[in-house]
């Protein structure tokens, strides 16, 4: 889900928001100061777009986000947005028009401050990472089959007395299997 927490005008948020189909419910900082954290912990759930807001509210609604069980990466270019960015999951700062402390702050730095960008990043992101889950999923089935096998064969000769010809797997067959596998 894709959130605006900005400190500009209602009205500009609302242009915005509403060019980007993103709804035209704008909370203000203001009400974001009035509520208790289980309030915000609710109205973040619904509401898309906040506008006027200091960098403690966008913290809040950070930390709102975070108690709910998101994974919030957060994106900002200014000295405003550098605690929201620095306690976020992942700060995500711009790089042509952000400043050094957005930048220091934020683990990730646009380089040409493109927010489709940052959506092909996250989709090649997960990607990569269901790769890696498959192949240490590979990796681990592979050799927990290669151990039971040794093992097993190991058991035979110490339990029952067989020779050094029970052991069904060599170590080169082993080494086989791992790189072809």
């Amino acid at each position: 889900d894709v959130k605006m927490i900005t400190g500009d005008n209602v009205r500009t948020a609302a242009a915005i928001a509403g060019e980007l189909g993103m709804g035209e419910d704008v909370m203000e900082g203001a009400e974001v100061e009035a509520m208790d954290d289980a309030e915000l912990g609710e109205a973040v759930e619904s509401v898309d777009v906040f506008a006027r807001t200091s960098p403690e509210h966008k913290v809040r609604i950070l930390r709102a986000l975070q108690d709910n069980g998101h994974v919030v990466a957060m994106t900002g270019d200014g000295v405003n947005d550098a605690p929201a960015l620095k306690n976020a999951d992942i700060g995500v700062a711009m790089g042509q028009k952000g400043t050094d402390v957005a930048k220091e702050a934020s683990e990730l730095v646009l380089l040409d401050d493109s927010f489709p960008t940052l959506v092909d990043a996250v989709r090649e992101g997960r990607t990569i990472y269901n790769n890696l889950k498959k192949t240490v999923l590979a990796s681990m089935t592979t050799n927990g089959a290669e151990l039971t096998t040794v093992l097993t064969g190991l058991a035979m000769i110490g339990l029952l007395g067989w020779g050094e010809w029970a052991i069904p797997i060599l170590v080169i067959q082993i080494l086989a299997i791992d790189l072809l596998a």
